[in-house]
């Protein structure tokens, strides 16, 4: 499996390739984004902690939205 997945890698143009790099870029900074909302106290956000799981949640869900939708994608 991890190998036919290198070479559906390999063999996209640089385009392609550039906007997979791209997409995962994003997937982990909306991850790490949702994580600091939910977990670091000294973050300048006045909201009340359900507030900011429920954030944090949503971020944590879109950023693995995305993570299948580029799973999805690298395999055509």
């Amino acid at each position: 499996m991890l190998k036919n997945m290198l070479n559906n890698i390999q063999k996209k143009s640089l385009k392609e390739r550039f906007l997979l790099v791209l997409g995962i870029l994003f997937f982990l900074i909306y991850l790490v984004l949702g994580l600091m909302i939910m977990f670091w106290e000294k973050l300048p956000l006045n909201m009340e902690p359900k507030y900011r799981y429920a954030f944090g949640g949503l971020l944590i869900v879109y950023s693995a939205i995305r993570f299948l939708r580029l799973i999805n994608s690298n395999t055509e």
